[in-house]
C-alpha cells in the first residue's frame, strides 16, 4: 500500500445556484491522476470520511468528498467520538432525518457537478473517474455507477438499493442495466439494516445484465469498514459489528479495483 505525500483543502463545487462544500485530498506532486469521489454515510463529511478521502489520495488518486446534505443541512457532520464510543443517538436521529429529505434527482445533479469539477482539475485524467461510498453513500455510489463517466465503483453496504428511495417510485437496483463500468459491492452477513435477500437481489441483477462486478460478503455487521481505523480510533474495537480483518480484505479489493480501472 502506498503512502505518498498529499495536500488537503476544503473546496466548493458549483452546481447552478448551489455551492456544494467538499473535502479534497490529492497527491502533492505534479502529474495526471485518476479521481475518486467519496460518498458519505448519513453523518456527513465527518472525520471518518475525511480519513478515507486522504487514504485514497495517498494511493495516488485525486479524492473528493462532496457534502450530500448541502441542500437540507449545510455544514452538518457528526464524527467518531471516543466519548460516545461511536455515534450518539442524537447523531443517528439527525442523520436519518436529513437522509429522508434528500431527493434522487438532486443527488444525481450533485454527482454530475462533482464529476465536472474533477474533470476541470489540471491533475485529473478526465476518463478515469471512480467512486466509493458507505451506507447512504453506498447507495449513492450505486446510483453514480449508472453514469458513463464512472469507470469503477466500490459500494459498501448500500442501504435501500432494492426499494424505492429518495422520492422515486423505481428502486435503484432496477437501473442496474445502465452500469457501464465495473462495480464491486461489499456486505456484512450480520448486517441488521440490509437483508441477505436484498444483497442477493443486487447480485442477481448484476449477473442478469452482465455487469462487470464482484460481490464480497464478510462475517461482519453494518459499518464494518470502520475496523480499518481501529488503530486511530481504538474505541471502535468495542463495537461488535466491526471486523478489522474484513475491512483490510475489503480495502485490498478496493485498491485492486481502482488500480485496474482508473
Amino acid at each position: 500500500m502506498k503512502n505518498i505525500e498529499i495536500n488537503t483543502s476544503r473546496v466548493q463545487i458549483p452546481n447552478n445556484n448551489l455551492l456544494i462544500d467538499a473535502y479534497l485530498a490529492q497527491p502533492a506532486d505534479e502529474g495526471n491522476f485518476g479521481a475518486v469521489i467519496v460518498f458519505q454515510e448519513i453523518f456527513g463529511v465527518n472525520n471518518n470520511i475525511r480519513d478515507i478521502t486522504e487514504l485514497i489520495a495517498k494511493q495516488g488518486y485525486v479524492a473528493i468528498a462532496p457534502a450530500m446534505y448541502q441542500r437540507v443541512a449545510p455544514g452538518f457532520e457528526f464524527g467518531f467520538s471516543a466519548e460516545d464510543a461511536g455515534f450518539s443517538q442524537e447523531a443517528y436521529r439527525l442523520g436519518l432525518e436529513y437522509y429522508q429529505q434528500v431527493k434522487y434527482q438532486e443527488i444525481f445533479s450533485d454527482i454530475q457537478a462533482t464529476i465536472a469539477y474533477l474533470k476541470n482539475l489540471s491533475n485529473v485524467k478526465a476518463d478515469s473517474v471512480g467512486c466509493i461510498g458507505f451506507c447512504f453513500g453506498g447507495h449513492v455510489a450505486y446510483m453514480a455507477a449508472t453514469l458513463p463517466d464512472i469507470k469503477a465503483t466500490a459500494s459498501f453496504y448500500g442501504g435501500g438499493i432494492t426499494q424505492p428511495s429518495y422520492g422515486e417510485d423505481i428502486p435503484t437496483v432496477n437501473r442496474t442495466s445502465e452500469i457501464q463500468g465495473t462495480i464491486y459491492t461489499f456486505f456484512g452477513t450480520k448486517d441488521s439494516l440490509i437483508s441477505q435477500e436484498d444483497n442477493q437481489k443486487i447480485e442477481t441483477e448484476l449477473k442478469k445484465h452482465n455487469i462487470n462486478h464482484r460481490v464480497f460478503r464478510y462475517d461482519a455487521g453494518h459499518g464494518f469498514f470502520g475496523g480499518f481505523f481501529v488503530d486511530k480510533y481504538p474505541f471502535l474495537a468495542q463495537n461488535p459489528v466491526i471486523n478489522r480483518e474484513a475491512a483490510i480484505d475489503a480495502w485490498n479489493h478496493v485498491l485492486e479495483l481502482f488500480e485496474n480501472y482508473l
